[in-house]
């Protein structure tokens, strides 16, 4: 199966990947050989790259992709093959996140700092042991601080001939204009719910039906999608958010759906914390020689310390991401509403709620349904601005109540 397989929907930007690969394979033959650079296509092939795109269309799954077609070492590249075979180990250590020359960077917490991108700028420097590229992936490039930011920049602005950046954002404007007018952009498109659905038919053996109602549901999120085709709990995690529009007529009600959901993000971060942070704990004593009952060695205090603050950071990440989920879920069944209001022809994403749709779209007029799905926007904005995440879910409710 090749890398470029697990691209769903992206035709254009796999064939600008792929020919950026052929081309950079040219550049590093030439280089292992002595010769000049080749000319011509060798402009296809540039040291930083930016992905972006709507959320779960898979600007991660790109980027790692193109890692790996750049590390491929299949046979077939000396007979005109296209990298990224996905079998050679080049190929495999790359998607496994084993390879030496392949760093992937990705932040539990809510911010990546100025310390970690210097180490990068640093790492991005030197020759790729292998030989053909060092390439460095930051995740969620939009959560770089200032400082970090401008380090990168460093590093962006004086590449090393060898060192490929990729970067990966939402949309090009959450990072900073002198990054990104030193990348070449690559903005990846919502995969239709077809090609959603015919991938977890292929490769999670899901039902047709089952994979169909899934993809959309899951709204162009493939990740999102390909969870609430295998996991029962998702599903049932979603049927409880998609309640909350028929639990709003009164303000008890209200206020118990709010609570429901906080209590939910809450039980989501602990469960994590209970699986993860008690291991990071104790691999760190054990990486300083600390055990039961002796005194903690010199420096380990302040490692323990900022071990903590990492995990508290990703806690409170864990919890945005799981309200964002929710919230997104009822943007969804608010969308749906809208539209059997209006009489869209488009397809339902919540094809399988159509009893509740049918009755809150009979309960009151458009413009209320607008001001609903405005609410849920104004609650999302609000996490974002780290308002108490009860306070931020209980206006949102009393506010679908009001309509």
């Amino acid at each position: 199966m090749s890398v470029w397989d697990d691209m769903v929907g992206q035709d254009r930007v796999v064939e600008q990947l792929s020919a950026a690969a052929v081309a950079a394979h040219a550049i590093a033959a030439a280089g292992r050989e002595g010769a000049a650079a080749p000319g011509g296509n060798a402009s296809l092939m540039t040291h930083a790259w930016l992905f972006t795109g709507p959320p779960g269309a898979g600007q991660i799954t790109a980027a790692r992709s193109f890692a790996a077609a750049l590390q491929c070492t299949s046979p077939d590249l000396a007979m005109g093959g296209t990298p990224g075979c996905g079998f050679c180990d080049g190929c495999h250590t790359v998607l496994s996140g084993s390879h030496a020359d392949v760093k992937y960077v990705r932040t539990d917490g809510l911010s990546i700092g100025v310390g970690d991108m210097r180490a990068l700028v640093l790492r991005a420097a030197s020759y790729p042991t292998g030989g053909r590229w060092s390439v460095i992936l930051v995740d969620a490039a939009h959560r770089l601080t200032e400082a970090a930011a401008n380090a990168l920049l460093k590093g962006v602005e004086e590449p090393s001939p060898r060192t490929v950046w990729l970067l990966c954002a939402p949309s090009v404007q959450d990072v900073l204009p002198t990054i990104r007018s030193r990348c070449r952009l690559l903005v990846l498109r919502t995969p239709s719910a077809e090609a959603v659905a015919d991938m977890l038919v292929r490769r999670d053996g899901v039902e047709p039906a089952a994979a169909h109602l899934a993809a959309l549901a899951g709204q162009g999120d493939i990740g999102r999608a390909r969870r609430l085709a295998v996991d029962e709990e998702a599903r049932t995690r979603r049927a409880d958010v998609l309640r909350i529009p028929l639990e709003v007529a009164d303000v008890g009600g209200c206020l118990s759906a709010a609570q429901r959901l906080v209590d939910t993000a809450k039980a989501d971060a602990e469960a994590l914390a209970e699986t993860q942070d008690a291991k990071e704990t104790d691999d760190l004593r054990a990486a300083y020689g600390a055990s039961e009952g002796t005194r903690a060695p010199r420096g380990m205090a302040g490692a323990v310390k900022e071990l903590e603050k990492r995990q508290k950071s990703r806690a409170t990440r864990t919890r945005r991401e799981t309200l964002n989920v929710a919230l997104l879920d009822l943007l969804g069944f608010y969308r749906d509403v809208l539209a059997l209001q209006l009489g869209s022809a488009g397809r339902l994403a919540n094809q399988d709620q159509r009893p509740a749709l049918d009755r809150i779209a009979a309960a009151g007029p458009a413009e209320s349904t607008l001001r609903r799905i405005e609410a849920v926007l104004a609650c999302r904005e609000a996490l974002d601005r780290n308002v108490d995440p009860l306070l931020a879910v209980e206006a949102m409710t009393l506010a679908l109540r009001a309509g």
